[in-house]
């Protein structure tokens, strides 16, 4: 038995568009995002498919750029389970920082540790700074301890898998088509562990905005195959836009 798989990175958000670094803060898409949205929905219509469960983080890109996708499809309705663990990565003390600004001040060799290394996270958040996830009262459910000061890729491979493992995947083997619309690194994490990607791969991996990947995976949820939805050349040079973000 064959199972569908859709990962879908938010649209553009206007931090992206600003060149910031954003993590857990919760901001908005732009008009260009939310085209980008609507178009992954008409690519997915032109595809055939259809889902029967979306899941997302609890950032409004991501919210945001599966409501648009699925209007386009006329799948408003379906079931929309949300988690913290889909949220994208946590940048610590760079989070609203210029990423061109931050390389010059630090240099690119360090800037392209802290956002692109597997292992080593940015510097980390005091509790007490407004930027922690403790202040966000969509988080006042957990236990503080639980809730990222800073993360390496790892730490977002470590946190995403559980809901991989307890939510994505049973719905996979009860037959459902699964929509999963989050973000650049929550993503990367699950690529990585889908694609089997190495420690010292995943660095180069850089996943566009607003354009969709399907998986078809086997009975042991292993890949069958993987694709980007759209025109090959568009989506590499905006998968080589997110590499170049940081200058």
């Amino acid at each position: 038995m064959s199972h569908t798989l859709v990962l879908l990175r938010h649209g553009q958000s206007t931090w992206n568009l600003e060149n910031l670094f954003t993590g857990w803060t919760d901001v908005p898409l732009t008009d260009q995002g939310r085209a980008e949205a609507a178009e992954a929905g008409r690519l997915m219509a032109a595809e055939g498919l259809a889902f029967d469960v979306v899941h997302t983080s609890l950032q409004k890109r991501a919210i945001h750029t599966a409501n648009l996708a699925l209007d386009g499809m006329d799948l408003d309705w379906l079931p929309v389970k949300r988690h913290w663990r889909l949220n994208e990565r946590h940048y610590g003390a760079l989070q609203g920082l210029d990423k061109k600004q931050t390389a010059d001040q630090h240099g690119a060799d360090q800037v392209f540790i802290w956002r692109r290394s597997y292992d080593t996270p940015p510097p980390a958040l005091e509790p007490s700074d407004e930027r922690h996830p403790v202040h966000d009262n969509r988080y006042s459910h957990l236990a503080p301890d639980i809730l990222p000061a800073t993360e390496c890729l790892k730490d977002v491979v470590e946190r995403m898998l559980p809901y991989w493992f307890d939510s994505i995947v049973p719905d996979l083997k009860d037959g459902k088509k699964v929509l999963v619309a989050a973000h650049g690194n929550s993503l990367r994490a699950l690529v990585k562990h889908l694609e089997d990607i190495s420690d010292e791969e995943i660095p180069s991996l850089n996943i566009p905005t607003g354009v969709p990947r399907l998986y078809e995976l086997d009975d042991d949820m292993n890949v069958v195959s993987a694709r980007y939805l759209g025109d090959a050349e568009a989506v590499a040079a905006a998968a080589e836009a997110v590499a170049k973000q940081a200058g």
